[in-house]
């Protein structure tokens, strides 16, 4: 049998550091303003290598000049340590 996945406490998730990302209810989102579309597609294809490696997959927007990015752990029904360590990564 498979140990369940803690969340974190919004303390917890305040003493990490990211200061590109904040908490919502749901998990951690981000905005990453970019130069123009191509900037970004290269920036969520570095973001897609990332999940991938990480066996962890967020939810990506691509607009004209931004990327915004949501991470939550759907099978903890919360932010855990995996959410943190792949913002730190996209960030």
């Amino acid at each position: 049998m498979t140990e369940p996945i803690s969340t974190l406490t919004p303390s917890d998730i305040r003493a990490a550091g990211l200061a590109d990302w904040r908490r919502i209810l749901t998990g951690l989102s981000a905005r990453f303003l970019t130069s123009d579309f191509e900037a970004g597609l290269a920036f969520v294809n570095g973001i897609g290598a990332a999940a991938q490696e990480a066996n962890h997959h967020p939810d990506v927007v691509l607009k004209y000049g931004e990327v915004r990015v949501l991470l939550v752990s759907h099978d903890a029904g919360g932010v855990t340590a995996r959410d943190l360590d792949l913002a730190r990564r996209i960030s």
